[in-house]
Order: structure tokens, then C-alpha cells, then sequence
């Protein structure tokens, strides 16, 4: 049986170094015998050039990625700086913010009681609230330490938020005129026809505004928009306190009282701080 003749190879590695070596001897062979130019000059340039070449490449390559690898640990140092840099000025105008809001709060209070400056007064912050979306209930950080009593008048913003209900001795709890509970004796300021607020949590989700019944305008003169303060009838609350603004009316079956709307004049949802006033109905009488 014939055998087919196996091919040998030769490893490229030897190559490589047959030709390195050859190449070697030649330029050992220039140097000795001072010959130049003719076979020797164009081997060197089919061999060492190309050689040369790729080392430049190679060489040219690194450099490159190094100075590339310097150039990004730069920037993502610079883009590190400048984070921190927003985070600082973020954090200085979230703080100027916060600090103009507390100066605003604490001027509208200001404001209000140079309103009823012949109330004394002392502020309190809001530190819990009950368990509606509405601050229809909730608790202040004085009580009988600092002389809140139960029955106490509460104002914040225009006007009457409430009346506090218990007094601990750090600690207060103020149920409000929008509460389900509460029924405020008003009348409408221009004209002293009286009236009831009664508080509706309902109506205040569904239009924010709570009710006002009874109203005794035997005149038909009272209007929208007209103001609406507590009454001097009230057991508890003091009189000529802003409640709110008269909304939509309209006859009673009997045909002598009205019945209607009236829009709070304190944002029930925002509430930071009030204003309690140091005295009740009873003592000033």
C-alpha cells in the first residue's frame, strides 16, 4: 500500500530567528568590511524596516493609550469636583430657600398679630397632625408650661384656625373650624347679621369650603366676598376674628334665614405655625 509523503513544516519561530540571525551577520559583515549599498542594503530594507515600523506602531500605540489613560483619570477627577461643587451650591439654595420660607411664615405672623394686637399672644409650632389629609386636628409644642389653656384661641395665616381642646404641659391639642365637630356663632362684618360655621372635612375635599347656616340677613344686603368674623355671642371664641369669605347662599325653607358656603381664609393643608392667643372668652368677659 503506498503511503502518501508527509509535509513538514517549519515552525515561524525559526524562521523569525534564522532570518534575525542572517540579518545579524550581514550588518556584522557591513560593519567589518565597510561595504555599502547593493544586496545588503536592500535586505536590511525588506527585513528591518517593516520591523521598524511595527515598533513605532506599537510603541506610538502605547504612548497613546497611556496619555488617553491620564487624559480620562483627569477628567473623571475634574467631573468628581465638580459634583461635589453642585452638591454644595444645591444644598446652600435648598437652605437660603427653606430660611426665606420660615422668614415669610414668621412675617405673615408677625403681621397677623399686629393685626390683633389687643390679643397677647405667643407662637407655637405644629408638631403632629391627626389622621385626615386635612389639618383638622392636631398638636402644638406648648402647653401649660408656657400658659396655653384648654379653650384658647388659635390663629395662623388671615385668620381663626381653631380652639385648643387639651393642654399638656408641653403640648397642645387644637381641633380647627374645618373639623367635622366644630360649629363657630359668626356674623358677616359689614352688616352684623349672624351666623353659623359649621365645619364639614367632606365639603373642604370636595370644593374647600365648609358650611355657614342660620344666617339672619333680613335686608338681603349680605354678598359674596363679604368678610366673615366670630361673633361677640360665641361661648368660646373671641370676637372680631376673620373666619373667611362668604361663597354661594341661598333661602332656607322658612323663609327668614340663609344658608350657604364660606371660604376659609387659612391654607388647612400647610399649616407650620400658629399664633395662640393668651386668654379665653370666659376671662374676658
Amino acid at each position: 500500500m503506498n503511503r502518501r509523503g508527509s509535509r513538514t513544516t517549519i515552525p515561524g519561530n525559526f524562521i523569525l530567528i534564522t532570518l534575525t540571525i542572517i540579518c545579524i551577520v550581514l550588518l556584522f559583515i557591513n560593519y567589518a568590511t565597510g561595504f555599502t549599498g547593493g544586496p545588503l542594503v536592500t535586505i536590511s530594507n525588506y527585513i528591518f524596516v517593516p520591523m521598524q515600523r511595527g515598533i513605532d506602531f506599537i510603541g506610538g500605540s502605547i504612548a497613546s493609550t497611556n496619555e488617553d489613560a491620564k487624559t480620562k483619570a483627569e477628567l473623571l477627577e475634574e467631573n468628581a469636583a465638580l459634583r461635589d461643587q453642585v452638591d454644595e451650591l444645591t444644598n446652600r439654595l435648598t437652605n437660603t430657600q427653606l430660611q426665606q420660607t420660615e422668614l415669610d411664615e414668621l412675617l405673615t405672623l408677625y403681621d397677623l398679630d399686629s393685626t390683633y394686637k389687643e390679643y397677647k399672644t405667643t407662637g407655637a409650632h405644629v408638631i403632629a397632625r391627626g389622621t385626615s389629609n386635612w389639618f383638622s386636628t392636631f398638636t402644638i409644642d406648648k402647653g401649660t408650661s408656657e400658659g396655653i389653656k384648654k379653650d384658647m384661641n388659635v390663629i395662623a395665616g388671615s385668620g381663626l384656625v381653631g380652639i385648643v381642646t387639651q393642654a399638656g404641659r408641653h403640648y397642645s391639642t387644637v381641633r380647627t373650624v374645618i373639623d367635622d365637630t366644630n360649629n363657630v356663632s359668626a356674623m358677616v362684618l359689614d352688616t352684623d347679621d349672624n351666623c353659623i360655621i359649621s365645619g364639614s372635612l367632606k365639603m373642604m375635599t370636595e370644593s374647600g369650603m365648609i358650611e355657614i347656616s342660620s344666617l339672619e340677613d333680613e335686608d338681603d344686603v349680605v354678598k359674596t366676598g363679604d368678610a366673615i368674623v366670630t361673633s361677640n355671642i360665641s361661648d368660646k371664641y373671641l370676637p372680631g376674628i376673620l373666619v373667611g369669605y362668604v361663597g354661594e347662599l341661598d333661602n332656607d325653607a322658612n323663609g327668614l334665614t340663609k344658608s350657604g358656603t364660606m371660604t376659609p381664609v387659612v391654607d388647612f393643608k400647610h399649616l407650620k405655625d400658629v399664633l395662640v392667643i393668651l386668654e379665653t372668652k370666659e376671662i374676658s368677659d
